[in-house]
């Protein structure tokens, strides 16, 4: 499949899956973990162009998902292929936890310059949403000398311990695991549509009860907020059914954060870069995050996650945090060409 501005629609050349998807399927049910949560549908993908995919059989199909909100810029954009191979043919890895390379100031900068947080921040270079999500985790309760975290139900925030802690969207995800790695406590998300407060009507009053169940409700009980290390919040949440926060909601949630010295970190790792006409989803409620976890899209399909902080937050002593892979200039590089189209 060649990249082309040509109209196509899906073409179905086969049964679904075909032969030489059933053999492929067959294989990875005896080689591969059953732990991936993949849908009935059986796609074996094989080539990729824009909006379009191909499976091994020769049948085309729509990618309504973007690859799990990854292929940004389409998939096998033909700028971002030729910027892979050219770094590729040039340096594909060289530890950024022990030397320098351009790359990694490079997208430094160029965060701080799009992320909506108006004071200097600095960047930790990660492979994915959830190691992203574990920086800010580590870097909060560095910063605040604090242990405890406050989450949502229905939120998403990956895998590892420390990220599934905050997690509360699907039981299959947790179920286990036995007890949390870490500290967390859970707020209902104000979604009006299946709030579970009585008397909610709207966007408006769900936002209110969840501000009131946090600052009356949780600290005044099992959570003082003096040991609240970080909130962590999605301004839209993803696997817990593609809400968006309430027009109020993160600038009630900031508010608590000043008023307590709690981090306010924003996982934009599925909302982020454009998915909601703005780079990033925060920047439609006017409120600057403390620490913002972005990846996914941001490196067109190439593993790269980020942890974006206030410089002054971002203080932690050298070796407190680090990752071999993490920041590979290939996939920085893909990330600075993503930025730029």
């Amino acid at each position: 499949m060649k990249p082309t501005t040509e109209i196509q629609k899906p073409l179905i050349k086969t049964e679904l899956p075909g032969a030489k998807a059933r053999e492929i399927i067959a294989a990875d049910a005896q080689y591969v973990t059953p732990s991936y949560p993949r849908p009935d549908y059986k796609l074996v993908a094989e080539k990729g162009s824009g909006v379009w995919i191909e499976d091994v059989d020769g049948n085309v199909f729509l990618d309504c998902n973007a690859g799990v909100a990854v292929c940004s810029t389409g998939h096998c954009h033909p700028e971002i292929v030729k910027t892979i191979s050219d770094q590729a043919a040039s340096l594909i890895h060289m530890c950024g936890t022990d030397f320098y390379y351009r790359q990694m100031p490079a997208l430094g900068k160029k965060l701080d310059e799009i992320v909506p947080i108006s004071a200097p921040t600095k960047t930790h270079f990660a492979n994915s949403g959830a190691e992203a999500v574990e920086t800010a985790l580590k870097l909060a309760m560095y910063h605040t000398k604090r242990q405890k975290f406050i989450s949502f139900f229905g939120s998403f925030h990956g895998r590892t311990l420390g990220a599934l802690s905050l997690t509360s969207s699907r039981k299959a995800q947790r179920s286990g695991f036995a007890r949390q790695a870490l500290d967390v406590v859970h707020a209902p998300y104000p979604n009006h549509v299946r709030s579970q407060f009585k008397d909610v009507t709207d966007a408006e009053s769900a936002s209110k009860a969840t501000i009131d169940w946090i600052e009356n409700r949780l600290f005044q009980t099992t959570t003082p907020p003096e040991e609240v290390a970080a909130i962590v919040v999605e301004a839209v949440q993803g696997e817990g059914g593609y809400v968006p926060a309430p027009a109020n909601f993160l600038k009630e949630l900031r508010r608590i954060c000043d008023a307590h010295g709690i981090m306010l970190i924003v996982d934009e790792v599925q909302s982020g870069m454009g998915r909601t006409g703005k780079m990033f989803a925060t920047e439609h409620y006017g409120v600057e995050p403390d620490i913002m976890c972005i990846a996914k899209a941001l490196g067109s399909g190439l593993p790269i996650g980020v942890c974006v902080a206030r410089a002054d937050i971002m203080d932690w002593h050298k070796g407190a945090h680090a990752s071999t892979f993490g920041g590979n200039p290939v996939c920085l590089a893909s990330a600075l060409k993503t930025i730029e189209l």
